[in-house]
């Protein structure tokens, strides 16, 4: 008989800094390669400058193409297996492979294939990550899980293009790809190093191990009919897509990518033609986007865990739509008095880390909705979405909602400022963001995630 692991290989607190890290690295993938692309492009492939705006849109694209097919398909297959260990495992192979064919860039059709095989295993491993990630921390800490890791997440975004820039300019081509590699490497230790039990309390077909007990009573009612319940796969998507809260939490995903691509594609001519800035100011600018949810998405998350989803979703997103309004008035036709002087640069600096704090209380907001319906769901019936559990499959939602959101916001947003304008499409991601008010108000919960304390103290003192 093999000898049992050690228990540090069992634990939770290595889950969690798993899928964690996992998370943080796929976003900070994403965006170190975005400084390095030119010079890739110019001098490693030799293409024509006037070529490399062109190679640059496609290279960053083809990732939110690739993740659309791709979620719907690695969430079926995760969902029939209970390990986790294994995907992550294989995405991370898969992420390698790519990354390393961007690195060294032998041709334009290798730049391109590392570029899908780090969209498809990147998709991989934020389906399964997060999954991973709810399922160990469970329905009762779940808000402050995904807070916790979304503050990573922003992180990661954020120091991508910071680190992979300065490495090249102080250090070198080789030596700048040195730090990704070596966070695969971490990642991938961590990975083979975690265990996961196979005992029915702790497999992954029961994604809290909080609600094991209730999870377990054969007296539950089933929720679905007989035909789903031999076709798990239908009769995931058919249960779902019969409540009002999943298009509301798709809705979110959706908006809030909208937002931060729409931004990505209009800010920087807006700011260069309005009031003249250099590419370094325009560059901190989405400093202002991102760090305030990196420090308050931990809290975000216990608000949520205490108070439920509705009221601190509504209030981002009716605080939001005026914000974003305004960060449309500041230009050269004095719209209300603010022009595009020093006055007018205040106020739309005031105005984007306005939305930055404000969009913090939505941030995950529809990956926790869908999540808390899941647990639900499967407190009524355990095998409601089959032995595998509906966690990858429903994460794969969000993902695909995400990489619509990452196409639609370049889309609508930049036929809208060069056609009528930034404040047109400031006014439209505001009424975007008024009418996800709305419908989170309607059909998000108001009440706190399941809780089971006579389990969770169980759990904690076994």
């Amino acid at each position: 008989m093999a000898p049992s692991p050690p228990s540090w290989r069992k634990s939770k607190a290595l889950l969690l800094f798993t899928a964690t890290l996992g998370l943080f690295t796929e976003n900070f993938l994403y965006g170190f390669v975005v400084p390095i692309l030119p010079y890739m492009i110019e001098v490693r492939l030799h293409r024509d400058p006037s070529l490399t705006q062109r190679f640059t849109t496609e290279l960053l694209v083809i990732l939110g193409l690739i993740s659309i097919p791709a979620a719907p398909i690695i969430g079926h297959f995760a969902d029939g297996t209970t390990s986790r260990k294994i995907p992550l495992l294989v995405s991370l192979l898969g992420c390698t492979v790519g990354t390393l064919l961007v690195a060294l860039t032998p041709s334009v059709w290798a730049l391109y294939l590392g570029r899908v095989l780090q969209g498809v295993a990147g998709t991989g491993a934020w389906i399964v990550g997060f999954a991973m990630l709810t399922d160990a921390a469970g329905s009762k800490h779940m808000g402050k899980a995904l807070g916790f890791a979304g503050s990573f997440i922003t992180a990661g975004i954020v120091t991508g293009p910071a680190v992979g820039g300065a490495m090249l300019d102080w250090f070198g081509y080789w030596p700048a790809w040195a730090v990704p590699l070596a966070l695969l490497a971490v990642d991938f230790i961590a990975r083979l190093a975690m265990f996961e039990e196979r005992d029915s309390e702790k497999d992954t077909a029961n994604p809290t191990n909080e609600a094991a007990p209730l999870l377990q009573d054969p007296a539950s009612t089933p929720t679905t009919t007989p035909n789903e319940a031999k076709d798990p796969a239908r009769g995931f998507y058919s249960i779902m897509f019969r409540r009002g809260q999943t298009y509301a939490a798709i809705f979110n995903v959706m908006a809030f990518s909208m937002i931060l691509s729409g931004f990505d594609t209009t800010l920087p001519i807006h700011l260069r033609d309005t009031f003249g800035w250099s590419p370094a100011p325009i560059g901190s600018i989405f400093l202002g986007l991102q760090i305030p949810a990196m420090f308050l998405g931990p809290f975000v998350g216990w608000l949520r865990d205490h108070i439920g989803l509705r009221w601190p979703t509504t209030i981002g997103w009716a605080l939001s739509a005026p914000l974003l309004w305004f960060s449309g008035v500041p230009g050269d036709d004095n719209f209300l008095g603010v022009g595009a002087g020093t006055r007018g640069q205040a106020a739309f600096v005031a105005s984007i880390v306005g939305v930055g704090i404000t969009t913090a209380l939505v941030r995950g907001a529809g990956t926790f909705q869908l999540t808390t319906m899941l647990h639900e769901l499967k407190a009524e019936n355990p095998m409601v979405f089959g032995p595998g559990g509906g966690s990858s499959r429903m994460f794969s939602l969000t993902e695909m909602s995400f990489a619509v959101g990452l196409l639609l916001g370049p889309l609508v947003c930049g036929a809208l400022a060069e056609s009528v304008g930034f404040y047109w499409t400031a006014c439209a991601l505001a009424t975007a963001s008024t009418f996800v008010a709305c419908t989170s108000f309607i059909f998000f919960t108001h009440k706190a995630p399941i809780r089971e304390p006579l389990a969770d103290e169980q759990d904690e003192a076994s």
